[in-house]
């Protein structure tokens, strides 16, 4: 098998990581992307706002980006 001069991504996974395969697992990725898309869709496209976020120490973020918003609901 030829990879192009490449050498193959080789991928160890942590103790414990859920290796499920078949139509569970892609419906459950599907609804980790629309809880994803639910979270930043108000900070997207030429109208999108800002999100005013407070973390559990009382930190206050106001945001437009979708990393940053994602970043501070991590934390959580």
């Amino acid at each position: 098998m030829s990879f192009g001069g490449q050498t193959p991504t080789i991928i160890v996974l942590k103790e414990g990581t859920d290796t499920s395969q078949g139509k569970g697992q892609i419906i459950s990725n599907i609804n980790a992307c629309l809880a994803v898309q639910a979270t930043i869709k108000s900070t997207l496209g030429p109208y999108g706002g800002d999100l005013l976020m407070v973390d559990e120490n009382g930190r206050q973020t106001i945001t437009n980006d979708g990393a940053t918003v994602m970043k501070v609901r991590s934390a959580r």
